[in-house]
């Protein structure tokens, strides 16, 4: 069975559980790999020792940008020195 995912590795991510991560590219799922082997053994009840065999072919591949971007705080949209008429 063959499942096509995309996976992201961000070492510079905040948080560890965002530094890799694999994602279902048409519902962005996090796939549930225990299920997937459940599955190969028809869901069946039981105690089994598994081989898999995790064959990974690049089919396209982006970088991510290292740019830094400054957020500057935006202006007030009334000045401060307006008088609002009582």
């Amino acid at each position: 069975m063959n499942s096509h995912y995309i996976l992201q590795l961000d070492p510079q991510a905040n948080f560890e559980w965002d530094r890799c991560i694999l994602r279902n590219p048409l519902t962005g799922e996090r796939p549930d790999l225990t299920s997937e082997i459940a599955k190969a053994v028809n869901n069946r009840a039981g105690s089994y020792l598994v081989r898999v065999n995790l064959e990974v072919e690049i089919l396209e591949s982006t970088s991510i940008s290292q740019k830094t971007v400054e957020l500057t705080p935006k202006k007030p949209a009334i000045a401060s020195d307006c008088k609002i008429a009582s």
